[in-house]
């Protein structure tokens, strides 16, 4: 028998705190909630398990950070397997002495671990002082073959790279989700605050379109010192037409996507047949 092409993905939109334990909890209802509702990919947020620590640069904070594996991946293992869903989850990970990543583990459904994926783009900006904390990636390689499957995970600053999502692409993914932490400055909101929200999902809507793959991106809520997390997740096809979008509230964001939508739509606009690799050269230079 055919497996079922239409899988319904769940994305946790929710606030964060400094409490890890009552972080952990919540997620785990939600988790537990989006399964009651039918979801078989589940996601969380960027660094769900904590606030955003990286507004501040502050050592306090790398104890924060867990091993892979560990107590917390095995917790979640078991979660997804007693629900019989594919779990990504964005996790603060100490993976050397003094050597961190910002990371998602990918769990079966069967609670089996498929591999991990380390951040590759890391921002410096005010409030978001992640280069302190992390060590980047040191390769594209982020699709896993799950029970539903192939899927994409990319996080947060990585979603404004193109490059980064066509190599999803081109590994095979049929999903692309992106965990994300993203929010206005309290000085900008009102004067820019339309325009850089719109600017986020315009800029994945693009890669839906370019590679013919559903997107779905997943971001917090809530006010953490000067920033204000806009919420606003939300779930394309594979042509970047929106099927599900959440406001500034606390919410499971559902949506069914048909993985089979991407053959036809790669058929009608067909991007990748029409690449032309031997121009591109310029593009694996340093800027001069």
């Amino acid at each position: 028998m055919r497996a079922n092409p239409v899988v319904k993905v769940g994305l946790l939109q929710s606030a964060s705190r400094s409490d890890f334990n009552l972080n952990l909890n919540s997620a785990m209802e939600q988790i537990r909630a989006a399964a009651r509702q039918g979801c078989q990919i589940i996601a969380t947020p960027e660094l769900f398990l904590s606030d955003y620590f990286c507004r501040e640069i502050k050592n306090d904070h790398f104890a924060q950070a867990v091993s892979i594996p560990g107590p917390l991946t095995r917790q979640l293992s078991e979660l997804a397997a007693e629900l019989n869903i594919v779990l990504i989850a964005s996790l603060f990970e100490r993976s050397l002495t003094g050597l961190y990543h910002n990371t998602v583990v990918v769990f079966n459904t069967d609670g089996r671990p498929l591999g991990k994926y380390r951040k590759v783009h890391i921002p410096d900006d005010p409030e978001y002082y992640e280069k302190y904390y992390f060590t980047p990636g040191q390769e594209l390689q982020c699709t896993f073959d799950t029970s539903f499957g192939r899927i994409g995970v990319l996080i947060c600053w990585d979603q404004w790279f193109p490059e980064a999502a066509r190599i999803a692409a081109l590994q095979g993914a049929q999903i692309l989700f992106y965990p994300t932490a993203i929010g206005w400055h309290e000085h900008e909101h009102e004067s820019l605050g339309d325009a850089q929200r719109e600017a986020w999902i315009t800029i994945q809507r693009s890669h839906a379109i370019a590679n013919g793959i559903p997107v779905c991106a997943i971001n917090r809520i809530g006010h953490e010192g000067p920033l204000e997390f806009w919420g606003s997740s939300f779930i394309t096809d594979a042509f970047g037409q929106i099927q599900a979008q959440a406001d500034q509230s606390e919410q499971i964001l559902t949506a069914a996507i048909d993985r089979t939508a991407t053959e036809s739509q790669r058929q009608a606009w067909p991007f990748l047949r029409d690449r032309r690799i031997d121009q591109y050269g310029q593009l694996i230079q340093a800027y001069q």
